[in-house]
């Protein structure tokens, strides 16, 4: 038994194909395109306290905003009912409360804005036939981690509305790991229907691209953390961390594991160490990739990863310096997304294009 590839399909049903696959992509860049705004209009209502302005969830009727100074007053007085008003933002303007509302009405219609991008497309290729067989499964996939988004998002808001004044840690962390994780899913499923000129690297190095695009996620993670923990207005020096390489005092919550994430000391410090980390394992990854397939785009791309990474931890480290001014914080959250889709392009370039439904395995 033997198996070879069936050539002999008509050119016309191979380009149309290749059409079809370049719209579908187009359309997955859009919804990329807006994923990323979405993200950094995120990190914005985060650092503006502008998260638990809007203190209900109304999926449909919330995307109108107040209309009339009565409508305004409305949801002021909602606002003022949680524990952020009262401890916080006691004398707070209804003007001031209109700043912090906008930004978060503005993220929340981006996130509906972002299901009807993929909806909407979504249902008019598949009944007009220009959805592989493949696809739909992955497509309807991915809308369902967009509504499983949305309720994590509330779950979140939800976690500083009766006891805290912010947004628990925890949930925030997982918000954006799992807006990432749609990011990743977006842009394989994208990058899968591209034309290479290259074949597949070898598996060794398909894996080791898969692991680099999970050390990013980790990394964003981490980072989230320390965003929830405002731990990046702490210990603002570097290389050195309160004086020391290893610095004291990480383990002072009991018990000892609740420390990796509710320690703002902790965090930080994992955060840093997990940095470095993930620029050896891209130089490594490099040096592999270039050995095994020395010349190759899939050995340049290696390299670009490397210096996009570097870009990263510049980044990072300035943020830091700055005591995570607002400007810095958010460009570097942005290019932290920026490192994600490269990693994740890459890994789906090692492993090339999904195969077009004419290329039919035929074993005889």
């Amino acid at each position: 038994m033997s198996a070879t590839i069936n050539t002999t399909a008509p050119l016309a049903m191979r380009d149309k194909e290749l059409s079809d696959r370049k719209l579908v992509r187009g359309w997955l860049y859009a919804v990329l395109v807006v994923l990323f705004a979405l993200v950094m209009v995120g990190g914005a209502t985060r650092m503006t306290g502008s998260g638990l302005s809007i203190t209900e969830w109304k999926p449909i009727h919330g995307v109108i905003p107040p209309l009339n100074q009565a409508e305004w007053q409305e949801e002021f007085e909602k606002y003022q009912q949680i524990p952020q008003y009262e401890q916080i933002n006691k004398d707070m303007t209804l003007d001031e409360f209109k700043g912090i509302f906008w930004w978060e009405w503005v993220h929340r219609l981006l996130a509906r804005g972002v299901g009807f991008l993929v909806a909407v497309p979504l249902v008019l290729f598949w009944l007009s036939g220009r959805l592989e067989r493949g696809l739909k499964p992955r497509l309807v996939g991915l809308l369902a981690l967009g509504g499983l988004q949305g309720a994590i998002g509330w779950w979140m808001v939800a976690s500083g509305l009766s006891e805290r004044v912010s947004v628990s840690q925890y949930r925030l962390a997982i918000h954006l790991t799992f807006a990432c994780i749609i990011v990743i899913a977006v842009t394989a499923i994208a990058r899968g229907l591209a034309t290479y000129t290259e074949a597949a690297a070898s598996r060794a190095v398909q894996r080791f691209a898969g692991i680099m695009v999970l050390m990013v996620l980790v990394q964003i993670y981490l980072g989230a953390l320390v965003a929830g923990l405002h731990a990046g207005l702490t210990y603002n020096t570097w290389p050195l961390m309160d004086g020391a390489v290893v610095p004291g005092d990480l383990f002072v919550i009991e018990p000892a594991w609740r420390n990796l994430f509710e320690n703002p000391k902790t965090v930080q410090f994992i955060h840093r160490m997990f940095a470095y980390t993930v620029l050896v394992l891209a130089i490594w990854h490099a040096l592999a990739t270039s050995r095994a397939a020395p010349g190759t785009t899939h050995a340049r791309r290696a390299w670009v990863l490397v210096g996009l990474v570097l870009v990263q931890a510049t980044i990072g480290v300035a943020t830091l310096l700055t005591q995570a001014n607002m400007h810095w914080a958010l460009l570097h959250q942005g290019f932290a997304l920026v490192v994600l889709i490269f990693a994740t392009a890459h890994w789906r370039g090692t492993k090339g294009a999904y195969p077009l439904p004419t290329d039919v395995v035929v074993r005889s």
